[in-house]
């Protein structure tokens, strides 16, 4: 399923709004792009990524994911559908890219898709992805919206 960056060789950005857990949010959209054939790289800070690894080795196995950290070697790294890395060019996955990080992750648009993980409670995280959002707004980037909220009560 390698695509190269979007349709028209730009990036597809999403934000998804109001995630109550967004690590656990982040877990459902891993076990979703892989299903589909996707490979994911998820990128943030050290932190948020070693309590992604526990929690997507804690899935039921039937949920599983095949993942792993960017420090597991050249081999794992192409193996694994899902990579945590804090640098999100460390492997050559380039099918989405899933930033749960406060800043623009670098080197995102050799990605065909973006997602943005958004909390809902968290005030200063909604403040950071702001941010974010203007700065693929001013390059161009058009944004899909996902309010994560309104999905849940359809």
């Amino acid at each position: 399923m390698h695509t190269p960056a979007g349709a028209a060789g730009m990036t597809e950005v999403a934000f998804h709004f109001n995630a109550p857990d967004k690590l656990a949010y982040v877990c459902r959209l891993a076990r979703k792009a892989t299903r589909r054939d996707a490979r994911v790289v998820i990128t943030g800070a050290a932190q948020d990524l070693q309590q992604l690894d526990r929690m997507l080795w804690a899935l039921g196995t039937t949920d599983f994911v095949a993942h792993c950290l960017e420090d597991a070697g050249e081999e794992m790294l192409q193996l694994s559908p899902v990579v945590l890395a804090r640098d999100a060019c460390v492997c050559s996955h380039r099918d989405m890219l899933v930033n749960v990080g406060d800043t623009v992750p670098e080197g995102f648009a050799q990605f065909a898709r973006l997602v943005e993980v958004v909390s809902q409670s968290d005030q200063a995280d909604r403040s950071r992805a702001r941010e974010r959002w203007r700065h693929y707004a001013a390059r161009g980037y058009g944004i899909v919206r996902h309010d994560l909220v309104l999905r849940e009560g359809a």
